[in-house]
């Protein structure tokens, strides 16, 4: 009796573990080199989902739009991606919608940039009227934030030519004056910068910096799920928890520390991680709170650039943002 009792503790034990370890999938928009989205890297690579008690299987597609499909085909419990890539391509029935748990970031990477040659020319984005304005590629996030930017000193896209370089060329294009502004990205935003080839117009590169050019605080990067697949709220506080750990890390470790646990495909190539981990130690929203007046701010700003599809059904911002696993992020040992 006695060892059928021990044999019995024991088979109880390890089924409260299989219990303990949600399982989760996670889609992230790649690449992977994304600095928006390296908390969600840094927590797997670390350790600090399995530390709150998560078995979480990250899984990366080629792009924002991608992972917001993956959660609408039902292949993810959470996916990380933009706002706009989630209303575009994610879930499109009320029973599905979206349910935003985690905010990132408050906008794109960038920062919109004059090439030294214009700076005495470019002294505000209202001097942009006729200029050539760089950017990656057509279409890019950053490009409904800049439109916005547009908006507010009176002018339209539509008198600026937008001019595509490629993540690669858009330096050359600053250096060289091929272009008269850009939305430049980290780190080539810092260094042409530190090196005087190019003037701040618009910082947009932390939620302090966001609130100064716009006014107020927007949502760009976030994670979402599904409203008829609610992950438990415990199991949310838990995946809060370690990405909020995994963002404190960001902010404090070196760059040859997060080396030795992330893989090569997110630290190459190794001579830009530097530059990109020292922009993100002040990139992400604070405790990734998001507040309705933020959702609701961007969703003008993402239908003031391109309309939605009209088969897309737009949650209020109320709806859209999930806030009852909150009460639950600090540990239990910490909330008394």
């Amino acid at each position: 009796m006695r060892r059928h009792a021990e044999s019995a503790g024991r088979a109880e034990r390890m089924l409260g573990a299989i219990i303990l370890a949600q399982a989760l999938t996670l889609a992230v928009s790649g690449p992977t080199s994304s600095p928006e989205y390296l908390p969600l890297r840094v927590a797997d690579a670390e350790g600090y989902f399995a530390k709150e008690g998560l078995t979480v299987t990250v899984k990366t597609t080629r792009a924002e739009p991608g992972a917001a499909e993956a959660l609408a085909q039902g292949q993810a419990d959470l996916a990380a991606t933009s706002l706009e890539a989630m209303l575009r391509f994610g879930p499109r029935t009320s029973k599905q919608a979206p349910r935003l748990v985690l905010g990132l970031t408050a906008a794109p990477l960038v920062a919109l940039v004059v090439a030294e040659a214009q700076k005495d020319v470019v002294r505000s984005v209202e001097d942009l009227s006729g200029k050539r304005v760089g950017m990656t590629a057509p279409g890019a996030p950053e490009q409904a934030w800049f439109a916005w930017l547009l908006a507010r000193v009176g002018l339209s896209p539509a008198q600026v030519s937008l001019v595509s370089r490629g993540d690669r060329g858009l330096s050359h294009a600053v250096e060289t004056g091929d272009v008269d502004a850009a939305l430049l990205r980290e780190p080539a935003a810092s260094r042409l910068l530190a090196a005087g080839q190019a003037q701040l117009l618009v910082d947009l590169r932390t939620p302090s910096a966001v609130r100064q050019a716009l006014g107020g605080v927007t949502v760009n990067a976030a994670v979402f799920m599904r409203a008829d697949r609610m992950v438990r709220d415990r199991d949310l506080a838990a995946f809060t928890r370690a990405i909020l750990a995994a963002e404190r890390r960001i902010a404090t470790a070196t760059a040859e520390a997060l080396t030795e646990s992330l893989p090569a495909s997110i630290t190459a190539p190794p001579e830009d991680f530097d530059g990109r981990l020292e922009a993100c130690r002040e990139l992400y929203l604070p405790e990734g709170v998001v507040s309705v007046e933020q959702v609701r701010q961007t969703l003008t700003l993402i239908r003031s650039h391109v309309p939605l599809p009209v088969t897309t059904r737009v949650p209020s911002p109320d709806e859209l943002l999930y806030v009852a696993s909150r009460r639950a992020v600090r540990p239990p040992a910490a909330a008394r």
